[in-house]
């Protein structure tokens, strides 16, 4: 098991305490993102799942960064997690400051209009690059992984997409509070609900000896 930094680490301990917290509705979505890992790991073939939502820029990038978290948590071997959109915009700063407040490290390597930012979970696990791009582009998959649409809109909106499994796993926007006196609780309220489901569908996936 990787040992996270100190204070991802004890939030990662809430987390995992509070899956009963999580409406049986959402636990069936969840199943869905379970069992396509679970299929791969069964079948010996890496796991590579892209998660999608309009603008990339806020649930794609908690998604990816608490899903890659989970595989190394719950020793599960060859996941590569992605992220991506039906258009590209910046990972959103709102964001960014609510996972380092959860405990990750985050490092901005430029300071364009859309930076890519090192997000690091752990002392011996390769940073994830987290940046704005268009879902099949930007070093990521384009056949044999699962596509997990974070939003309704972008899985209403993104194109069939060949040799990919659809998964449907909406969040709502924290966006919609920006600029007011709740933006702040909203999106660490968000970033604490998808860590949670996700480290939920994972802790299901059962590992070969």
């Amino acid at each position: 098991m990787t040992k996270l930094f100190t204070s991802l680490q004890l939030y990662v301990n809430e987390l995992v305490q509070e899956f009963d917290q999580i409406p049986a509705k959402r636990k069936g979505l969840l199943l869905h993102l379970t069992y396509y890992i679970q299929s791969c790991i069964n079948q010996r073939k890496e796991v590579a799942l892209t998660f999608i939502c309009t603008h990339n820029s806020r649930r794609s990038h908690l998604s990816q960064i608490w899903a890659q978290t989970a595989a190394c948590y719950y020793a599960i071997l060859n996941v590569s997690t992605y992220s991506g959109g039906t258009e590209a915009t910046a990972f959103n700063p709102r964001a960014v400051k609510a996972i380092k407040k959860a405990g990750f490290q985050v490092e901005a390597e430029d300071d364009t209009d859309n930076p890519v930012y090192l997000v690091r979970f752990a002392a011996d696990q390769t940073p994830i690059k987290a940046f704005s791009k268009i879902y099949d582009q930007g070093g990521n998959p384009v056949r044999h992984f699962g596509a997990v649409m974070t939003c309704t809109h972008a899985d209403e909106n993104c194109p069939y997409i060949p040799e990919a499994t659809r998964i449907s796993l909406p969040f709502d926007d924290p966006k919609a509070f920006d600029d007011t006196p709740l933006e702040e609780t909203k999106y660490e309220e968000r970033t604490r609900q998808i860590g949670r489901e996700i480290f939920f569908a994972f802790s299901l996936v059962k590992v070969s000896e």
